[in-house]
């Protein structure tokens, strides 16, 4: 009798990836039209079908895990190390920023004073807003770490709870940055300096945003019970995920906000 148990991963075919690559492309010819025209009209057309399409390509990662059960402990392996491989594409594109930052910060050039911060340049207090979001992400990741290991020992009452929490602290977060940008006395027009500060925190900033959706996308997982102690996966990526997106925080406070200040 032929053997019908395959242990290795084998996509079905899927229309979401082609139409994610163009709807990607229409977003990035959108910014570009936006920068140069200042017609908004082409990215959020672009962002929109980028975000249709995100749900339902997971929506069927999501059948494939829970209902049709292809997620066998070998394709599981797979995803982990895909998304082992992910984070640390991650970890390197921030690596080039910190670089950027180390070259100015150690030999500042004559035409921004040869010092740093530039002249003309009030930095922000790094005992302010920066580290009450230093602390509201370090806490976060403790209750994300809470919200695992309810999962683990099958405390859905308490796993939903820590999630809720984690979500909130993810949401403060942001919205402090809001106000912190806001409140910024320079622009990313404002020397190499303020090039550096938006586009790291800017970036970082981005990377909660899509961390909070993340694990709102797995708080209504955990509510409709995908999840159980030996299966959950989808998770434990965004715990991953979160997790570096705190540690990323703590050498932006430390390098960007306190040794410059």
């Amino acid at each position: 009798m032929k053997k019908l148990y395959q242990p290795f991963h084998l996509v079905t075919i899927s229309p979401w990836p082609i139409l994610m690559s163009f709807s990607v492309m229409t977003l990035l010819i959108g910014v570009m039209n936006w920068f140069n025209n200042y017609n908004l009209m082409l990215m959020l057309f672009g962002l929109l079908i980028s975000l249709m399409c995100s749900f339902q390509w997971w929506r069927d990662v999501v059948r494939e895990s829970t209902y049709q059960g292809f997620h066998t402990n070998k394709v599981i392996s797979g995803l982990k190390l895909g998304m082992l491989l992910f984070i640390i594409s991650e970890v390197f594109f921030f690596i080039s920023i910190f670089w950027c930052y180390f070259h100015m910060f150690l030999s500042p050039s004559v035409e921004i004073g040869g010092i740093w911060p530039p002249k003309n340049i009030i930095s922000f207090n790094p005992y302010h807003i920066p580290l009450l979001n230093t602390i509201i992400l370090i806490s976060s990741g403790v209750s994300v770490t809470w919200c695992h290991y309810s999962l683990l020992t099958n405390n859905k009452k308490d796993s939903v709870i820590s999630m809720i929490i984690t979500i909130f602290l993810g949401v403060v977060f942001s919205m402090f940055q809001y106000m912190e940008y806001n409140e910024a006395s320079f622009t990313i027009a404002d020397s190499v300096y303020g090039s550096i500060f938006f586009m790291s925190t800017g970036f970082h900033g981005l990377h909660v945003l899509v961390g909070t959706l993340f694990l709102m996308v797995n708080l209504f997982r955990i509510i409709n019970n995908n999840y159980s102690a030996i299966h959950h996966f989808g998770f434990e990526a965004a715990a991953w995920y979160w997790h570096f997106v705190d540690v990323v925080w703590l050498f932006l406070y430390l390098l960007v906000y306190f040794w410059s200040s």
